[in-house]
């Protein structure tokens, strides 16, 4: 589970510029909510993640939850609420000369790899770590020391994760990277949906558009998950999934007992529509 947060709506003049906080499950969307951008990114993150969590520990008590953010989730307040009520969590670290300094051994390794090879190189260093006085303990920060082209790219992120649980590396690069994929999310919301349609005059009514938007991802991802399955389309985005199967051409004749929907028999992707139909028709019965 992870707070993302979208793109602001770009600001052409005297307008609002709005800063949404999207929290997904892999392709699961949990929350959508509408915020001012002249806030700081993780406002109310903590209190958003507290309903959220409660709610799954309600269904699944003993379900294990790793919360992964980017650096502007590094808040005090939200890694000790996620210690003192059992969620993991692995955020991207701000960098700075300190954190800098302390993995300067391996980018001066990483440096003589890329030299010797030409091509990029990295190397981890799994330390603990603590900042001067806004952090209330020492925690686990794991730091990639990478060299692209003779120059340093150092990255950090720190977790609830043991060292023995797993390893800097692994958890670097195939637990915390992931996380990009979520941009891919913000995007099927943001462009395939039109969730950055947020020009009205009122927020409480631009939230309800991007409510709208939020509603209409998770009803085309339960055509995805559900009636797509093992199609060419089981992992199309929500634009794919628009624009070839509902976005087409059919003829509607209604009467008072049914609503019949005639297609063109030359339709490329009748065969997907109509398992998906039978698909999402067995569910409901």
């Amino acid at each position: 589970m992870e707070p993302v947060r979208g793109p602001a709506k770009p600001d052409p003049g005297d307008c609002y510029c709005y800063l949404p906080r999207y929290i997904f499950c892999g392709r699961h969307l949990l929350a959508a909510k509408l915020r001012r951008s002249n806030i700081d990114g993780a406002a109310g993150a903590t209190e958003e993640v507290a309903r959220i969590v409660a709610q799954i520990r309600w269904r699944w008590p003993r379900v294990r939850i790793l919360l992964r953010g980017d650096s502007g989730f590094t808040r005090e307040a939200l890694m000790a609420w996620c210690e003192a009520n059992r969620v993991d969590f692995l955020f991207g670290l701000a960098r700075n000369e300190r954190l800098e300094e302390a993995i300067k051994a391996e980018l001066m390794t990483a440096a003589l790899q890329s030299i010797r090879t030409g091509r990029p190189a990295r190397c981890f260093k799994d330390f603990t770590w603590s900042t001067l006085d806004s952090w209330s303990h020492s925690r686990r920060v794991v730091g990639k020391a990478e060299v692209t082209g003779g120059t340093a790219n150092p990255r950090f992120v720190v977790t609830s994760l043991q060292a023995a649980e797993i390893g800097g590396r692994y958890l670097y690069e195939k637990v915390y990277c992931a996380r990009g994929e979520m941009e891919n999310r913000i995007k099927e919301c943001q462009l395939d949906l039109f969730a950055d349609r947020t020009s009205t005059a009122t927020m409480r009514a631009n939230q309800l558009r991007l409510w709208f938007a939020s509603m209409a991802y998770v009803l085309l991802c339960a055509v995805r998950r559900i009636g797509l399955a093992h199609t060419q389309f089981a992992q199309a985005t929500c634009g794919t999934i628009r624009l070839k199967l509902l976005k087409v051409g059919a003829l509607v004749r209604v009467s008072i007992r049914r609503i019949k929907v005639a297609m063109a028999s030359a339709c490329p992707y009748q065969n997907e529509y109509a398992l998906a139909a039978t698909r999402l028709r067995n569910v409901e019965a």
